[in-house]
């Protein structure tokens, strides 16, 4: 089993984090933030890798460091259980409706941490959860799972359907990207022999 665990503690937050990429998409996920919760649920759910997150933040201050550091252990978690990366696709593709909106996720797990974000949100708030965290939770993800990673929101009105039609596509993007290939073998799916670095 691919697993990864991460136990991360700073003054300002204390979070657990583990993943299994080869699960079923169960998840139990605790941030403190509601609509945070909903979309880490919605990529376990989608993703098919399974997702236990714990958070105890500074909330008391602001929501900034409880989703970038769940964020940043999330990328960890994901780095460490796929190891060397040997098998895996690497590279994962989705168009994701959800009624007017439509998005389209590409990543590679390139081991080089990139992101192209083109989306936007026309309201500060989805719940209790600050928008424009959102594209600051990708980018945290991206930089610590090693990905790059292209978000583009290529239409839509509707901000809750516009965040979770990202989620969502991130999510079936990274399932095809961390299966394992069997034609592959263990080969590490680059000509450098490695990926990163």
């Amino acid at each position: 089993m691919r697993t990864g665990k991460i136990q991360r503690k700073t003054k300002e937050t204390d979070i657990h984090v583990e993943v299994n990429l080869d699960g079923t998409g169960t998840y139990d996920i605790h941030t403190g933030i509601g609509f945070l919760d909903h979309m880490v649920e919605q990529f376990s759910r989608h993703s098919l890798i399974d997702v236990t997150m714990k958070v105890d933040g500074d909330l008391h201050i602001d929501q900034h460091h409880t989703t970038e550091d769940s964020a940043l252990a999330l990328g960890q978690a994901l780095a460490e259980a796929l190891g060397d990366k040997g098998g895996i696709g690497r590279y994962g593709e989705a168009h994701s409706p959800m009624d007017e909106t439509l998005s389209r996720v590409v990543v590679d797990i390139s081991g080089r941490p990139y992101m192209v974000w083109k989306a936007r949100f026309t309201q500060e708030k989805l719940g209790e959860w600050d928008t424009e965290l959102i594209e600051h939770w990708f980018h945290s993800v991206s930089q610590t799972a090693g990905l790059t990673l292209h978000i583009q929101q290529l239409y839509g009105t509707n901000n809750h359907h516009i965040c979770e039609s990202i989620y969502k596509g991130f999510a079936r993007a990274m399932r095809q990207a961390v299966e394992l290939d069997a034609r592959k073998g263990n080969a590490v799916p680059s000509t450098k022999g490695q990926l990163g670095g």
